[in-house]
């Protein structure tokens, strides 16, 4: 895109942008480099203020690339052109423990601003989350208790410096700001009303379907602008499905007396299903941190239509024009080496290969030691706790894959309903979650 750019400002020449007629810019009716140069006159050069209309243009297009909104129409394009660094900002509830490859998306678009010199104040929403953002949702959001949001922000930064550059990476926690005093909140609660509020299309068709909408989901736009307020922004990002709420910043803004700052959203990624967007508790998700072998296992997984998305939001790129299982090797092999490494994208594509061309078995499985499970008789192995620990999931998730038949023994499913089993029925044997995950089992039989 800044090729052609570049190969645009030396263009004008011909057809309706150079000499031949037509509507040319002002300043450029009638001329043409060629002709100057060959008639012995000199060719102008642009003034300062000009050559930053044309970088503007330039880093405008590489900015809004796969954008599907940018608003106020023309008011990025002025932010740009007056070359001082802008802070761009986006918020991150940290109502999950991963960053997903859906986040990524928006990830990147902030680290292409930075490329070009502005600031990202990237928001971790430990008071928002408390909230729960009404975005996109048919009820309101299950909230996460006070020791998971901590958890979970203590990770999302490192997750996202993935992506992002840090020393151009402001991190702030919005409880600095939203832990107001009661004569301060009133006043935010006085910037807007509730028939504004209202106007949100998720509100619309919950009470359209009589369904509830809580008083407290009403507050997350108003708490979502003073955000922009304290950080002072001049662009915020986000998903399709934050437009309301970036808007709503804006009025918030200028409540305050600020210049409201314009807004850029971007696709939301569908899951590795398909069809729903992904997210990690419909678990069509592929989380930043996933093994190389699980992140190239669910990519493979994704259906064949989805790929053009993936390829273009994720890499920046067209799918190739190849079969679509080598394609979408290919997404698979540049992803996981985008985030691990070459060596690592090679080895995963080996892996899935061994289980799922060759069906054999890993070659090397991490070992676990069962001691640390036996009940106090010293009889019996709790399979949910064995489970949680060896895969590093909750123990109702343990429970839920078990439930499912989603848990095996040397290939073979665990009955439903089994919680507890003899240790020597285990011993020496391979435990299996899903189809890429293994653990040895080793102990006294």
């Amino acid at each position: 895109m800044r090729s052609f750019f570049s190969r645009g400002r030396a263009g004008f020449s011909g057809g309706a942008l150079g000499g031949g007629g037509g509507d040319a810019p002002p300043g450029r009716r009638g001329f043409s480099p060629m002709a100057a140069i060959e008639g012995g006159g000199s060719v102008r050069q642009p003034g300062p203020a000009e050559r930053r209309r044309q970088s503007s243009i330039a880093r405008l297009a590489d900015l809004t690339k796969n954008a599907v909104d940018v608003l106020p129409e023309g008011m990025l394009a002025e932010q740009l052109a007056s070359g001082r660094p802008l802070r761009v900002k986006l918020g991150i509830d940290p109502t999950t423990a991963d960053i997903h490859l859906g986040h990524t998306v928006v990830l990147e678009k902030l680290r292409e601003f930075q490329e070009v010199g502005h600031r990202v104040v990237l928001i971790v929403g430990d008071f928002t989350a408390r909230v729960g953002d009404p975005s996109g949702r048919s009820a309101q959001r299950p909230l996460p208790s006070s020791e998971e949001i901590e958890a979970n922000a203590a990770t999302y930064q490192e997750q996202a410096f993935k992506l992002l550059d840090r020393e151009l990476t402001e991190v702030r926690f919005n409880s600095e700001w939203l832990r107001m005093a009661p004569e301060q909140l009133l006043g935010l609660l006085a910037t807007t009303t509730v028939a504004r509020l209202l106007e949100r299309d998720d509100f619309q068709k919950r009470m359209a379907a009589g369904h509830p909408v809580s008083a407290l989901e009403l507050l997350y736009p108003l708490l979502q602008g003073y955000d922009s307020v304290a950080v002072e922004a001049d662009v915020e990002l986000g998903g399709t499905d934050q437009k309301f709420n970036l808007l709503f910043a804006r009025d918030v803004q200028a409540s305050y007396g600020r210049k409201p700052q314009s807004i850029l959203t971007m696709p939301i990624l569908v899951g590795t299903d398909g069809t729903q967007k992904m997210s990690k508790s419909l678990g069509n998700y592929v989380g930043v941190t996933d093994p190389p072998e699980e992140m190239f296992g669910k990519l493979m997984r994704i259906p064949d239509k989805a790929m053009p998305e993936y390829f273009r939001l994720l890499l920046g790129a067209e799918q190739p024009e190849r079969p679509p299982n080598e394609a979408k090797r290919e997404l698979g092999r540049r992803i996981v080496a985008r985030f691990h490494d070459e060596a690592a994208a090679q080895e995963a594509e080996a892996h899935f290969d061994r289980l799922f061309v060759r069906h054999e078995a890993p070659p090397e499985i991490e070992q676990i030691e069962l001691a640390g499970f036996l009940d106090e008789n010293g009889a019996a192995v709790h399979l949910p706790k064995l489970i949680a620990v060896a895969f590093g999931v909750s123990s109702s998730e343990a429970r839920r894959l078990l439930g499912q038949g989603g848990v095996k023994l040397d290939g073979e499913p665990i009955p439903a309903g089994t919680l507890d089993i003899e240790p020597s029925a285990l011993e020496g044997r391979v435990l299996q979650v899903g189809k890429r995950r293994f653990r040895r089992l080793r102990g006294d039989a």
